[in-house]
């Protein structure tokens, strides 16, 4: 892969069986597939444009997917479309577009960091959160991962991605008629996806092989190109392994503690092979969680291979190595006894030429009675620098973290912090979007980490911006009465699940929406501590209120399968009259929706177990003001002009009872009376303030092209120069 100017043509050690769309596109108009093969499209305006102008509604039955829509389409179509001369002429302008991605020297990078060389940085991650056609991914960490990789393509960053290809997904999401949700794999169709598969030598999909216990395991790996940037997804479904191996990637975050360890391990030691053998020498390494920490000890492997002293090799790692924790509690990371390791890794000390115990002390917590291997702790001890994810969670990992530094001051504990950020053009709806273009011109999007550029939200039209903002909520309507009618036909025999599908939702209600992992630390279910006062908030024929909620709990995770349980029946619950909604299978394309077309967006964790929570940023980003807690991004980016906080609980107080309280108060006095409080044109003035002012909070501090930038200029830069 050459990386010289930010190119990502397959060089002669990467061979790549390229998807064929198997249909005879007009030669006019041949480049469409070259685009439809790179996610650079999904966060285009005018790719995505051109392609739903082929046929508008293909294109969303299709879940927004331009090689699905490119096979179905009819020809005839496709040529009327080559010999159409505007379509033609907007073609043209985009594959030339697209083409320039080859080129990064008029990028940022490019212009600010010409001299740092043409090594790439490595970034591995459990999850890549890229487009709903690519569905391996649970949430925040893999959404986070996936918006780094795209500002990474924007901003002419030099960076690979390496993580797993899960070919039956996360898991779809199935709800039982008594609300218990049931997981059923998510298996999808590669071919209609950008991912190819990468060859060896000899057309081997074979790459690179790894010892797990006594038996050798080979790994293989798709590509999938994220503007300019190669996302490797590995992969152990290869002939030459045993049936079980070949089942190791198939399911992210399945099975118990021994797959998750092993997925770990092809992870770690298969991502530097593979990136090897395809003959990749990154100059930085980020592990963006524990979940990668492998990926460092390989490191020090290879280089006591080449005969250095593992001191040195430590130290050596050390200095080109970054990693980021989203651990907000103890219990969330990754932990395994020394027999689970050395079961999986073999005797790993061996080649390393160091004891037993040396290893076990790189993953061991303080001198207390924990014993187990800590994958946080592995990447700590291998990281020279760590961060967090935002300024509160920062406070957390060092109270967290501490025992590993027992000699310093807690506020003295090595571990930074990068607020998450989110891509901006990847999660702003097309009517913003649009109004934007016609209210600054196209040209604003050239520089949306420019924060003058989102002070100038404040001057956005009132009844333009509201006009914009109502038809978003009437296309999320539409788009949630249709899943319930798909749903409907498809799947549900009985039609009590209708009901709480959000088939009776009104657009001209005040909408707050609720989507989350169902964990139940993220409290779900705070919104029904007091029935009776809550349907009285909702069923005002006046001054109406619904909630749409959606989430998965995770398989293993039966206490947030129960409060999942509870809001379904209370969706159900002839009390609230159609208020309360549940919305299956979450996943992108439904948080593109839900984002973009409600009305406030609702984050109520317990203090201080949130590390960020990108998901408010987008909305607030799409003129949605957030209701939350002070916790991870909200208690840096809440201001007083951009949605309403929570206060913490005294001290000593029930927490869950006093939170809850004060989001009913919120609602009652602040919240409801401004949404309903509307001029003689029916807009809300004061409601349109708290909106331009979340649009502004978030474009200027919480996108990813900001957080990026900081962890080039704090990171990057310092490992390149030391590499």
């Amino acid at each position: 892969m050459s990386r010289a100017g930010g190119a990502w043509f397959a060089s002669d050690t990467e061979r790549l069986t390229i998807g064929s769309l198997e249909l005879p596109l007009p030669p006019r108009i041949a480049g469409l597939s070259e685009i439809a093969r790179n996610l650079w499209w999904s966060w285009s305006a005018e790719a995505q444009a051109l392609f739903w102008s082929i046929d508008y509604t293909l294109w969303h039955l299709t879940r927004h997917n331009p090689i699905a829509l490119l096979r179905q389409v009819d020809s005839r179509r496709l040529a009327a479309c080559a010999a159409d001369s505007d379509f033609v002429a907007r073609y043209d302008a985009l594959l030339a577009q697209y083409r320039s991605l080859a080129r990064s020297d008029g990028t940022w990078f490019g212009k600010e960091h010409s001299g740092i060389g043409d090594r790439p940085v490595a970034y591995f991650c459990a999850e890549f959160g890229l487009h709903n056609s690519v569905p391996i991914y649970s949430g925040g960490l893999g959404i986070l991962a996936g918006d780094h990789t795209k500002s990474a393509s924007d901003l002419g960053v030099p960076l690979i991605g390496v993580g797993l290809l899960y070919t039956r997904g996360y898991f779809d999401q199935r709800l039982r008629l008594d609300g218990w949700q049931e997981d059923a794999d998510e298996s999808f169709d590669p071919t209609l996806t950008p991912l190819d598969r990468v060859l060896g030598a000899g057309g081997d999909p074979c790459l690179a092989t790894l010892q797990m216990g006594k038996r050798t395991v080979c790994v293989g790996a798709w590509r999938i190109l994220v503007g300019r940037v190669p996302v490797y997804l590995l992969d152990t479904d290869l002939e030459e392994n045993e049936p079980a191996d070949r089942e190791l990637t198939h399911r992210l975050y399945a099975g118990g503690l021994e797959l998750r360890l092993q997925q770990e391990w092809i992870l770690g030691v298969g991502g530097v092979r593979v990136l090897r053998a395809l003959g990749d020498e990154p100059a930085v390494w980020h592990a963006n969680e524990g979940h990668a920490a492998f990926m460092l000890l390989e490191r020090v492997r290879e280089l006591v291979a080449q005969k250095v002293p593992y001191s040195d090799a430590v130290r050596q790692v050390r200095e080109a190595s970054i990693f980021t924790t989203h651990t907000p509690v103890p219990a969330a990371d990754d932990a395994f006894t020394l027999e689970q390791i050395e079961a999986c890794t073999g005797r790993i000390w061996d080649d390393l030429g160091v004891t037993r115990e040396t290893i076990a002390q790189l993953g061991r917590r303080g001198q207390g009675g924990d014993a187990r291997f800590h994958m946080p702790v592995l990447a700590i001890r291998l990281s020279a620098r760590v961060n967090a994810v935002s300024r509160k969670h920062q406070t957390v990992s060092r109270e967290l973290w501490r025992d590993l530094w027992p000699d310093l001051p807690v506020d003295q504990v090595p571990i930074g912090y990068v607020t998450n950020g989110v891509h901006v053009t990847t999660w702003l709806s097309r009517h913003l979007t649009a109004l934007l273009d016609r209210q600054f011109g196209r040209t604003w999007v050239d520089h949306e980490d420019d924060a003058a550029v989102w002070d100038r939200m404040l001057a956005l039209d009132d009844a333009a911006l509201w006009a914009m903002h109502m038809e978003r909520k009437r296309i999320l309507a539409r788009a949630i009465r249709e899943e319930a009618r798909r749903r409907w036909a498809d799947e549900w025999k009985e039609s009590q699940h209708i009901v709480g599908a959000g088939t009776l939702i009104d657009e001209r209600a005040l909408t707050l929406g609720f989507a989350r992992r169902f964990a139940t630390y993220k409290r779900a279910d705070l919104l029904f501590r007091d029935l009776d006062r809550l349907r009285t908030l909702l069923v005002n024929p006046w001054r109406p209120v619904q909630i749409l909620f959606a989430g998965k709990a995770h398989p293993a995770d039966d206490p947030g399968k129960h409060v999942l349980q509870h809001v379904y029946e209370l969706s159900r619950d002839v009390r609230f009259e159609g208020r309360i909604a549940f919305l299956e299978d979450y996943g992108m394309h439904l948080a593109h929706r839900l984002v973009q077309g409600v009305d406030v967006w609702l984050n109520v964790p317990r203090v201080p177990l949130e590390a960020c929570g990108t998901s408010g940023m987008k909305a607030a980003m799409n003129g949605v003001p957030q209701l939350s807690t002070l916790d991870g991004w909200w208690a840096e980016g809440f201001d007083g002009t951009n949605g309403w906080a929570i206060p913490l609980a005294p001290e000593g107080t029930d927490a869950d009872a006093h939170d809850a309280a004060a989001f009913y108060d919120l609602l009652e006095q602040q919240i409801i009376p401004l949404y309903y409080a509307r001029d003689e044109r029916n807009v809300p003035m004061g409601w349109i303030e708290k909106m331009r002012n979340a649009m502004r909070v978030s474009g200027r501090q919480f996108s990813a092209h900001r957080m990026l930038k900081q962890y080039v200029n704090e990171c990057y830069l310092p490992a390149f120069r030391t590499s």
